[in-house]
């Protein structure tokens, strides 16, 4: 294709968040979305969003798209797709310009191995044996000392993070482990995000807007409850399935 079409095609990776619905009524997700993010405007950065309807159940064959979209446009979040709908409501959907994917779209395909070619036989030399190279360890905790100031973002990936420095209200502190803050956390803690139930949130002094472990969100629009907040607490999910909860508990230091 000549470098000067008016169309060219080109592989990328884009960041997809999948959100999972029970529901298409408008009025029971914005009630949700003002439980888990305030209804905040920017509370997501104009990111692209896959609707996974896998775990709902009783759907109706039609539903209003349009405002369902704005309403997570509101919050910063652009719906692109759908994910498990029963294929009226699929049909739906893609009609109103949300197509249909499967699964294996939003998993990472895995990478063809090149095929090996052909080496011609060397002839045999003695040499002494070479050590092979010992791979550098993959980390497991990143520490983070500086003060995380409102509108900046730190993600510790695939690892745990600690923090001693204070975490300023609107900055964000992720990672796909426990977050530990020996400091005052003022902005937002997201722990497991790689969707580790098991992760906990530890800090010193609780004065967050939110906290998140594994994707279930707590939001502090009215502030700390008093019996917590500037406390040390540690939050961490509690009970199975349609049971799991979000635990923000004291954390006893002495």
């Amino acid at each position: 294709m000549a470098k000067d079409s008016p169309i060219q095609f080109k592989g990328t990776t884009l960041k997809i968040i999948q959100t999972q619905l029970r529901s298409t009524d408008p009025d029971a997700l914005h009630a949700a979305l003002a439980e888990l993010t305030g209804n905040s405007p920017d509370f997501f950065e104009n990111e692209l969003a896959v609707l996974d309807f896998s775990q709902a159940e009783a759907l109706p064959e039609h539903a209003d798209w349009a405002a369902v979209c704005a309403l997570l446009k509101n919050s910063g979040l652009n719906a692109i797709a759908t994910l498990g709908l029963p294929s009226a409501l699929a049909a739906d959907a893609a009609a109103a310009g949300l197509p249909a994917v499967g699964a294996d779209a939003l998993s990472r395909p895995a990478r063809a191995k090149p095929a090996a070619e052909p080496v011609p036989t060397p002839t045999p030399v003695a040499a002494a044996p070479i050590a092979a190279p010992t791979p550098e360890p993959v980390p497991r905790t990143i520490t983070l000392d500086k003060p995380l100031r409102s509108g900046q973002r730190f993600y510790a990936k695939g690892c745990d993070l600690i923090v001693t420095a204070m975490v300023s209200a609107g900055a964000e502190v992720i990672a796909d482990g426990n977050i530990h803050v020996y400091a005052p956390l003022r902005g937002r803690a997201l722990a497991g995000a790689s969707g580790d139930k098991a992760a906990r949130i530890f800090t010193t002094s609780l004065e967050a807007e939110l906290v998140s472990v594994a994707g279930l969100y707590r939001t502090f629009e009215a502030g700390v409850p008093a019996e917590l907040a500037r406390q040390p607490a540690t939050i961490s999910l509690v009970g199975e399935g349609e049971a799991l909860s979000l635990n923000v508990t004291p954390l006893a230091l002495r």
